[in-house]
Formats: structure tokens, C-alpha cells, sequence
């Protein structure tokens, strides 16, 4: 098993504090193997086996599920009376009222509860009922370079390689793990990609139209780090013949958003410093999404670019946005409590433009500024911004 320190790090911040952890992401990610992780830091540090109680919720290994009182018994059942004891509960959303079982279990003194899902039961507003205050949620994406990296140490490629190679087939731990041809990873991530779109999103919510769901699916895929709107996804349709409301477009987003799939990026106003509802972007959870259906076409590469960017932020712990600037856009605005940076991401610095950097020169303050490219001669400090590679960007530590 190989670890990941990031996510075994998080969740040491709150071992033992009274609130349930809830790792949270798309399917196949690794949040069970987080758990496994965690599993093998606790007996590490000495707790005994008897004092770790796990249960994996799905639908295949169960059968017909428990209900969320069964749930509760079966638990309590197994506590050790004589320690604390650490709930290792995957997949929890399975179980129908399952917030209100843990919210019981908590209330127990002795347990430290962390759990883990992966779509909108997960998210929904019984958490806010039953947990408000009591939980904290640790977000799990796909792997960052740096871990596709020590995924594929025995590999003997080179880092410029494993960097194309991570562009290409993306950070699903299933796929970095093999040696796959580009087609059988797409495969692999192809087989992800339904499994959410058919069992979290079409049945639950119970999609009857499941051939013009997946064309809405498709255009926003085709649509990444693009501005769209409900509007213009109607009129695309319109323009096929077909027809939805914005309604239902706007429902179809946040199924996305809450199965992990795609992640909203709001615009911010540097000059107002306010948040805007408007021309707003998404990102997929991982580029092989993408791939998976369309194929890897090279003139994609720079959406897929600012995808990656937007991820690594994310991971950081950033809150990011794109910015505006009176007419100028900024890739990301990327906030950490008092901190900030800039960063415009572009495949390569162009002879006869200034936009990425003058863009940023316009911004009159003095949080860091970067130009990050796939430009191989790219380095350097042009009035203050930094001009970096992305794999540099990538495994950095200064921001």
C-alpha cells in the first residue's frame, strides 16, 4: 500500500477530537485506501485491533442494506468498553438516515468516528440537521503529480514522461498503479465514469431521459475552463433539436457537482472584492474524464492544463476563483485565510502577446504572481512575476 501523507496528515489534525471526519470524492479516488492507511497509523501508535471496529457499505458487499437503526446496533454491539474506539464506516451514504446513526454514536464519549462517500446523499441537508458543528469534511481528489510520482517510482521513466504521461491518463490510483496502454486506462476510467453517472446520478434521481442526460454530460465535458451557462447549454440543445429547461440543466449541475464529478469555479471582482454569480467555470474531477470519452486530442491540452492547476490548488487548501479584473480575466485567484496568489496558466508563453503576464502586472499589489506554461525554456522573474514550468508549479513548496 502506498501512502498518502497529505490525507493521513489531515486527518491526525483532528484524531480524537470530538467531530466525524468525512473524506469526501468521486469514486475509486482512494478513500478506502486512505482509510486503510489510517487503520495502520492507529495500530502504529498503539491502539490495539480490538479497539478499531471497520464496516464497508456497499451495495455489493451487502446486499440488501441495513437500515440506519440495524446500522447503530451492529456498532454499538462491537464497542470496547474499556477504550476509545475508532469507527471506520466506508461508503456511509449507502445506508439511508446514516447521520442520524453517527450523530447517536457520537454522542457515545468514547468513539472518534471517520467516514467516507461518494455522491449527493453524502452532501445532503440531514448532515446540516443531525451533525451541524459536530463534523468536519476533507475533501479527496485523484492523485497530485508529486504522488503519481511515488506511485510510479519503479517505473524507470523520467519525470518529463511521467509528466506527460500524467496529463494523459490522469490521477485515478487504479490506473497509476499498472503499466496500461492509453486504451485500456481510458477503459479502466471509462468503467468510473459510468458507475457515477448511471448508478450515482441517473437511478437516484431517477433520469428517465438517460440519452440527452449524457449530451448535457458530453457538453460540458467538451466545455471545461470554459464560461457556459444553463442559458447557453439550452440554446446548444435547441440549436440539435432537442429540448430542456434551464431548470433541469441547473439540477443536472448540481447532481454533477455533488457525485464529485465536476467542480463549480465562481468569478471574483479584484476591484469590488466580491464573489459573482455570473460566467462562472467548471473542472472535472480528473482529466482521463475527459479522455475517456473523447479521446486525447493534443489542441485540449490547455484546458486540461488549467485543470490540473485548479486541482492543485484545490488540494492546497485554497479557496479558488477565477478573477476579474475590470476587462481582464485571471486564471485563478487562489485565498488561503490571509493569503493569495495569481496564476495564469498557459501551454506556451506566446512570441507576440503579453496577455498571461501583463494581465498580471495590472494587479496593483504584492501577493505572488505566476505564469505557469509546458514551456521548456520557461523560468524566471519578469517585474515581479514568476515565470515556472508546471511540473516545477507542480511539486513546489513556496506557495
Amino acid at each position: 500500500m502506498i501512502v498518502r501523507p497529505h490525507y493521513l496528515d489531515e486527518l491526525k489534525k483532528y484524531r480524537d477530537v470530538p467531530l466525524v471526519k468525512i473524506l469526501a470524492g468521486i469514486r475509486r479516488c482512494g478513500k478506502s485506501t486512505i482509510l486503510d492507511m489510517l487503520r495502520e497509523d492507529l495500530l502504529a501508535n498503539g491502539v490495539r485491533p480490538e479497539q478499531i471496529i471497520e464496516r464497508r457499505y456497499t451495495s455489493l458487499d451487502l446486499g440488501d442494506l441495513p437500515a440506519a437503526k440495524d446500522m447503530y446496533q451492529d456498532i454499538k454491539a462491537d464497542l470496547n468498553a474499556a477504550g476509545r474506539n475508532y469507527l471506520l464506516l466506508d461508503e456511509v451514504q449507502e445506508i439511508e438516515g446514516w447521520e442520524k446513526a453517527i450523530n447517536s454514536l457520537l454522542e457515545l464519549a468514547n468513539t472518534d468516528i471517520y467516514v467516507t462517500g461518494s455522491n449527493s446523499k453524502l452532501m445532503s441537508s440531514e448532515i446540516s440537521t443531525y451533525l451541524t458543528g459536530r463534523y468536519v469534511m476533507v475533501p479527496v481528489f485523484p492523485l497530485s503529480f508529486e504522488e503519481y510520482l511515488t506511485f510510479k517510482a519503479g517505473s524507470g521513466l523520467s519525470q518529463k514522461e511521467l509528466l506527460n504521461e500524467y496529463i494523459r491518463y490522469g490521477g485515478f490510483p487504479i490506473v497509476a498503479l499498472g503499466t496500461y496502454d492509453e486504451r485500456t486506462a481510458y477503459q479502466i476510467v471509462e468503467g468510473i465514469y459510468h458507475s457515477v453517472i448511471s448508478n450515482d446520478i441517473a437511478r437516484r434521481h431517477s433520469i428517465t431521459n438517460q440519452e440527452l442526460f449524457n449530451r448535457v454530460v458530453r457538453f460540458i465535458i467538451e466545455n471545461v475552463g470554459k464560461n457556459f451557462s444553463a442559458n447557453s447549454i439550452v440554446k446548444f440543445l435547441k440549436s440539435e433539436g432537442r429540448s430542456l429547461t434551464v431548470e433541469t440543466i441547473y439540477n443536472y449541475l448540481e447532481w454533477l457537482e455533488k457525485a464529485f464529478v465536476i467542480y463549480r469555479c465562481q468569478r471574483y471582482d479584484l476591484q469590488g472584492k466580491a464573489v459573482l454569480k455570473t460566467q462562472e467555470k467548471f473542472y472535472l474531477a480528473d482529466p482521463a474524464l475527459k479522455y475517456c470519452m473523447m479521446g486525447f486530442n493534443p489542441k485540449s491540452i490547455a484546458s486540461m492544463l488549467e485543470n490540473i492547476v485548479y486541482f492543485e490548488l484545490r488540494r492546497r487548501g485554497y479557496d479558488v476563483y477565477v478573477g476579474k479584473n475590470e476587462t481582464k480575466e485571471i486564471d485563478f485567484v487562489a485565498v488561503r485565510r490571509d493569503e493569495r496568489i495569481y496564476v495564469q496558466v498557459c501551454r506556451e508563453l506566446p512570441d507576440t502577446s503579453n496577455r498571461e503576464i501583463g494581465n498580471l502586472l495590472e494587479i496593483k499589489d504584492h501577493y505572488p504572481k505566476y505564469v505557469v506554461t509546458m514551456d521548456e525554456l520557461a523560468g524566471g522573474n519578469i517585474d515581479g512575476v514568476r515565470i515556472v514550468h508546471l511540473a516545477e508549479f507542480l511539486l513546489s513548496s513556496q506557495y
